[in-house]
């Protein structure tokens, strides 16, 4: 008799690391950040994507040497909550402009897209942490 094991989804949750600001340290954020969905028994396209570009960006823009980056997740309810905490208060993160051509700040169009409401809070100075909220329903 073959029965299907599934793995009971997570209604709440959290996970917490804290890394190098390094393109390494952002490619370690998101493997260990979408193991941690699939423990939960989460959905991880949408949210990896999310998850890849926040932490590459905190990598690439919130770089401050000898400072470290904090990616968190929370799960409450049909959401998920992506957290990327970085040491460049300073430099915010900006979606492009209608016309704008350089590549700058194209990853945020993709966070905009798939995420429900994101956002950034600056502080306690000098940090600043970039959030996106995933929906779950649906999956």
């Amino acid at each position: 008799m073959n029965r299907e094991i599934t793995q009971p989804r997570a209604r709440n949750g959290e996970f917490a690391v804290q890394l190098s600001a390094t393109r390494r340290g952002a490619r370690l954020a998101r493997l260990l950040a979408t193991e941690q969905l699939r423990a939960w028994g989460l959905p991880l396209e949408d949210a990896g994507h999310v998850i890849a570009e926040l932490a590459s960006n905190a990598a690439l823009h919130g770089y401050v040497p000898g400072r470290d980056f904090r990616i968190m997740l929370t799960v409450t309810g049909d959401t998920l909550r992506i957290e990327v905490a970085d040491a460049r208060g300073d430099v915010l993160p900006r979606l492009p402009e209608r016309n704008d051509d350089s590549e700058a700040g194209r990853g945020l169009l993709l966070v905009e897209a798939i995420a429900i409401r994101w956002g950034v809070q600056v502080g306690p100075f000098p940090r600043k942490t970039v959030w996106a909220e995933v929906a779950l329903t649906g999956s």
